[in-house]
This record gives structure tokens, C-alpha cells and sequence, in this order.
């Protein structure tokens, strides 16, 4: 490993201490003259001379810069989950080092990626060495050259970047794997998946469980009537509606073309018959507007519970038990809950 160089001798970095210590530049977020988009660094170092220098460097290309003078200061900060990604530790500080800060650091196994930049006075090969090996991605030899320094930290910026984008990219294909394309509601294996969670923790705390499944009525008659891309709007709209009238915590996913599924944890039969009518009258609240076409649509729901000490041999028995309720509610008129309970 070549030493690094430091252009910048003692000689050439005459300053004035006080004038340092009080300067407070600008450009501290945003987007500095040299285009570099604002990205968060964390420096730790026990020397303010050294801290008030690199953020003069720092805020000077834009960077947001957070400063602490000792290892233990910085580790409270790295274990936070909006921590800096970027980080500049020097190697020799009272308590922690920073070679000890890195070792941490890298036995978080985080989830996103920290670039480690380690700020030291240590010429020898072997020094440099064992620095690399507790985690650090990088090393600058005091005193430091600020275009070394930007040059350094490049690499960091691309990677952290290039981790956002892919994070970014597993998002989009988790949700395309999870959610219905349509109304982006669960999809049918997604809400399956759910039900056998809550299915098993239900009966291992001994808590109830509701499940309702509902069903636009006539709705053949509106993709007859007004063709597939109305029929489309009106199931978003109905989604929509559906998902304010439940709790954060409760599951709502398209079983299937115009019929739904929802998941009621800790919710016995009198509250899940009042989900199913909350949903039923959120639903048919107001008619919907489709272009120029003005649509009255209305629901039918089918209920059930399993309740604590309950044995059931799967899933599909509780959506059997629903399901019937459901066809109940469609032979009694339709527009209406019916439950049914699960034996």
C-alpha cells in the first residue's frame, strides 16, 4: 500500500488558531460551488484545531458536518439509525480510538453502509495496515491536504449512493412482489402470508382474531356497462376508501378481481362486525365519479372470528367461514354484513 502524501507541510498551513476556532463558514447544506449535493459527515477528533479545520474544508463543498471530540461521543452517534454515512475518525483519541470506533461500527451489521475515512499521524506500514483491517475503508496521513481529502471522500459518496439506489430498487420489487398493481393493496399472497402470521400469534398469545371478506355488488354490471377502465377507477376509489376506514395495524389486500380481505387482529365478533360495517359504510358513502359518470356502488360483507382456545386446521377454514357469510349477505339483498361464526 503506497503511504499517502501530505502536500500540505506545516510551513504552507500558517493560520491564525483564534481566527479558526470562531470562524463559522457558510454553505453548511444545500449544494456548494464545486456541486457537490449535501451529504451528512461526521468527524471525530480530539485536537479542535483538527475538527475546526476539516469543517472548514467540509462546509466549503457543501457537506453538513457534525463534530465530536472524542471516540465515545462518536459511537453514540454511529449507533442511531440516522446516523452520518460518512465518517472521519482520528486513530489516537482519550477513551475510544478511533480503530476501536470502526471495529464496532462494523459489528452492527447494519443495514446500510458506513464509509470509514481514518485520520491518523501513523507513518508505518504496519500501523496502516492494522487500521485497515478494523474496518476502515480509507486512511489520511496528518496533516492532511484538502484535495486529498475530497479526493478520498469520493469514493464514499459513490458507494453510499450506489447502496441508496439498489435499497431503492428492492423496495420497488419488494412492492411489486407484495402488492396488487392496481389498487396497491396487499395482493392475494401477500394477505395470505398475513392471515398465517396473525393465524399463529393469535393462537400463541390467546387473543382473538376477525376476518372479513367483502365484495362489490353488481360489479359485472359496471365493466359491462361502462367498460374495464371505469370498472378499474371504481376499484382504487373503493381501495381507498377501504384503507380509512380500518387501524395502521390491520391488513386489507384484494383477494381476488373485485373482492377483498381484511385482517382484524385482537378483534372479537362484535368488533369485527363493527370493522365490517365501518368499511361497508365508508364504501357507499357517496357515489363515485368517473369522468363524466356518476356511479353508485355498494358492498356486501361476510364475517368471522377466531377466538381464543379455538383449534383450526388452516387458513382456508377461516376464508371458508367468511366466505359463507359472504354469500349470506348477497342472498339476503346485498349492501349488508352478515357473520357467520367459525366452528
Amino acid at each position: 500500500m503506497q503511504k499517502a502524501s501530505h502536500l500540505c507541510q506545516p510551513a504552507s498551513c500558517s493560520i491564525d488558531i483564534a481566527e479558526l476556532l470562531s470562524a463559522s463558514p457558510t454553505g453548511s447544506s444545500g449544494v456548494s460551488r464545486d456541486g457537490i449535493e449535501s451529504m451528512e459527515v461526521l468527524i471525530a477528533d480530539d485536537s479542535a484545531v483538527s475538527r475546526k479545520l476539516l469543517e472548514v474544508e467540509l462546509k466549503t463543498w457543501g457537506y453538513q458536518v457534525i463534530s465530536v471530540p472524542n471516540g465515545a461521543e462518536a459511537w453514540e452517534i454511529l449507533r442511531r439509525a440516522d446516523a452520518p454515512r460518512l465518517v472521519i475518525l482520528d486513530w489516537m483519541m482519550p477513551g475510544l480510538s478511533g480503530v476501536e470506533v470502526c471495529r464496532m461500527v462494523r459489528q452492527q451489521n447494519l443495514p446500510h453502509y458506513t464509509y470509514i475515512l481514518l485520520l491518523t499521524s501513523r507513518h508505518e506500514k504496519e500501523d496502516l495496515i492494522v487500521g485497515m483491517e478494523s474496518g476502515a475503508d480509507d486512511y489520511l496521513v496528518k496533516p492532511f491536504d484538502g484535495n486529498e481529502l475530497k479526493v478520498r471522500l469520493g469514493p464514499g459518496r459513490r458507494i453510499i449512493d450506489l447502496q441508496a439506489e439498489l435499497l431503492q430498487a428492492q423496495e420497488a420489487l419488494r412492492v411489486q412482489a407484495t402488492r396488487d398493481s392496481l389498487t396497491q393493496l396487499w395482493n392475494r399472497r401477500a394477505i395470505y402470508d398475513i392471515l398465517l402470521k396473525e393465524l399463529s400469534r393469535c393462537q400463541r398469545e390467546g387473543v382473538p382474531l376477525g376476518l372479513v371478506i367483502g365484495d362489490l355488488d353488481r360489479f359485472k354490471t359496471i365493466n359491462d356497462t361502462y367498460g374495464h377502465n371505469t370498472g378499474d377507477a371504481v376499484l382504487v376509489e373503493v381501495s381507498s376508501r377501504m384503507l380509512h376506514s380500518v387501524r395502521p395495524y390491520d391488513s386489507v389486500g384484494r383477494y381476488g378481481g373485485e373482492e377483498f380481505l381484511l385482517i382484524l387482529p385482537r378483534c372479537g365478533k362484535e368488533e369485527t362486525i363493527a370493522a365490517a360495517e365501518r368499511m361497508r359504510a365508508q364504501v357507499n358513502r357517496e357515489p363515485i365519479q368517473v369522468g363524466s359518470d356518476t356511479l353508485n356502488v355498494s358492498s356486501s360483507f361476510g364475517a368471522t372470528t377466531l377466538e381464543p382456545g379455538q383449534a383450526i386446521a388452516g387458513a382456508e377454514a377461516l376464508i371458508g367461514a367468511a366466505d359463507r357469510a359472504l354469500y349470506k349477505a348477497k342472498q339476503q339483498g346485498r349492501d349488508k354484513t352478515v357473520f357467520t361464526l367459525f366452528e
